[in-house]
This record gives structure tokens, C-alpha cells and sequence, in this order.
């Protein structure tokens, strides 16, 4: 079962009028994990949870390790040397895990992403580098699709972008309605991809090439 979304606005990278916060410190994120444990009807004293909120602030710096990344500095290197090369470059079935911002409940699926270089392309981990900068945030996976083709855009400047995102969300399956195996589909397109449906769809049959279902 898939729910597709294919077409939204997107928002902000960031709420540029906000106002500045100071971080907490590791002391006060493990007294709030304390807190949850306490909160849900576990006792933080006890001999199986005494360590567990410092390894869960340290499992939240690698889970949102994304916030201190840059887009430029993924996207710093290019590569000239493509001879006549002229056509676009897919990089598919890319897994990615990310964190609904709504409950905080684990984003998984795969990213696949095309680009229509100019004279130029990026090493093909950079791409992965991108996605993983992405959904390593608090995130929709709306607004993660139009994080990931805002940045290979505007960093490479190439003839278009392209991007799918499939992803199945936990908030879903185990809250709520329940509803396990539901994948949500979203695409972007800019430039040649944009403008020239038949290269949507050439990208599309790329991406599901090999693939059932």
C-alpha cells in the first residue's frame, strides 16, 4: 500500500526569525531522559536503567548528528574529468533513517536521486552524505525531499535534479491506526525534470528498473 505525495510547497530550511536557544547541557539531557523513565512507570534507580540516559544522549548526538552539517561542505569537491558525458547520473535505492518531528517515532526507507550535470559531477557518496545530513534531523519526509534537491541544486548548479523518497513511518504502525507496511512515496523535480515529463518518467522507470511492485 503507498501514499504518494507528489506535490507541496516547501517551507524553510530554518525560522531565520527565531530566537537564538542555549543548548542544554549532557547533565540536563540525561536528568530529562531520567524524567521519561520515571514519568512512564520504571524506576531510573534500578540496576538495568541506571545507564541508560547517558547512552540515550548519546544515541540522540549520532541520530541528529545532522544538525551540525553543512550542505557546502558535503558538496565541496567536483570532478571534471566526464569526457563527453552529457546525460543524468542516478544514484538509487540509497537507505536512509530518519525521526518523525510530530512524535519522534523512526523514519525508514530509501532515497533515490538524479542530476543532469554540468561539465562537472560530485562523488557519488556525497549524494548519500546529503541524504544522511538530512534525515539525520527531526523531520517530515516532505520537507526532507525538498532539503535534500534545495541542496544538490543550488551546490552544483546542475541542468536538474530529481528525487523519490519511499519510506515506511513508525508512527504510523505502531500508534495510532497501527497500519504497518504503508509506504509513503514523495518526488521533487527541478530544471530539465521539471519542464520535460518525459524525463520524469525516464527517471521513474530507472529507479523501479529490476524492482517488483
Amino acid at each position: 500500500m503507498d501514499a504518494v505525495v507528489t506535490s507541496f510547497q516547501p517551507r524553510a530550511d530554518s525560522v531565520a526569525k527565531a530566537e537564538p536557544q542555549l543548548r542544554p547541557s549532557r547533565e540536563q539531557a540525561e536528568a530529562a531522559a531520567r524524567t521519561l523513565i520515571a514519568w512512564i512507570g520504571d524506576d531510573p534507580k534500578r540496576e538495568g536503567l541506571l545507564d541508560t540516559p547517558p547512552r540515550v544522549v548519546k544515541a540522540f548526538e549520532e541520530f541528529f548528528s545532522g544538525y551540525h552539517v553543512r550542505p557546502e561542505d558535503v558538496l565541496d569537491r567536483t570532478f571534471g574529468e566526464i569526457g563527453s558525458f552529457d546525460d543524468l547520473v542516478v544514484v538509487r535505492d540509497i537507505p536512509f533513517y530518519s525521526y518523525c518531528e510530530h512524535h519522534m517515532f523512526p523514519i525508514m526507507g530509501r532515497a533515490h536521486v538524479a542530476y543532469f550535470p554540468v561539465e562537472r559531477v560530485v562523488g557519488l557518496s556525497k549524494i548519500a552524505r546529503v541524504i544522511e545530513m538530512y534525515a539525520r534531523r527531526l523531520q517530515t519526509q516532505e520537507h526532507l525531499t525538498s532539503q535534500i534537491i534545495s541542496a544538490i541544486d543550488d551546490n552544483l548548479k546542475p541542468r536538474g535534479v530529481a528525487v523519490m523518497m519511499e519510506a515506511e513511518h513508525l508512527c504510523m504502525a505502531m500508534r495510532g491506526v497501527q497500519k504497518s507496511g504503508v509506504s509513503t512515496v514523495t518526488t521533487q523535480f527541478t530544471g530539465i525534470f521539471r519542464d520535460d515529463p518525459a524525463e520524469q518518467v525516464r527517471f521513474i522507470t530507472l529507479v523501479r528498473n529490476g524492482k517488483s511492485g
